[in-house]
């Protein structure tokens, strides 16, 4: 069994998302039901690796930052996703009452410290001072010596 973590933009342009799936699925191809997804079920890069994963017959583990996640954060757009994917999956929440930086963080150890590799889904930005974002926890993978898959495809960018 393999247990992959995802990190990854939430922005992702709308042209970018196909490209972001192809690769996942070539990605995961080699691991199918044989795969353990781990993800904070964010919207963009962290949904559609999860939908990956269960594409190719894994099992999902979301690790939620805080108790009041899900009606603080998750925008009405993303809940259907948010919702079925979790239905899915086991749940594991971090013992924080409010979604904030702390969280993020420590959800972020959570992933790394139950991933055989990471997938990034990063456009090799330097991580922005606030810790918890994606460049942040590909420096905390590499340090902590986890694999870390980088996707960022060709004439992939970033939404507003």
């Amino acid at each position: 069994m393999t247990t992959i973590a995802v990190t990854g933009h939430m922005d992702l342009a709308e042209s970018t998302v196909p490209l972001v799936q192809e690769e996942l699925r070539d990605l995961l191809r080699d691991h199918q039901g044989d795969l353990v997804g781990v993800t904070c079920l964010a919207r963009g890069s962290d949904t559609l690796f999860a939908e990956a994963v269960v594409e190719a017959g894994g099992r999902l583990v979301v690790i939620l930052p805080s108790r009041d996640y899900r009606q603080a954060k998750v925008k009405p757009d993303h809940a259907p996703a948010f919702d079925r994917l979790a239905a899915a999956a086991e749940v594991v929440t971090m013992p924080y009452d409010t979604a904030n930086r702390a969280a993020y963080e420590a959800a972020n150890g959570e992933l790394l410290k139950r991933a055989d590799r990471l997938v990034a889904v990063w456009d090799g930005a330097p991580p922005s001072g606030k810790g918890g974002g994606t460049a942040d926890t590909v420096e905390q993978a590499r340090s902590a010596g986890v694999p870390v898959d980088v996707i960022w495809p060709r004439d992939a960018r970033r939404g507003s």
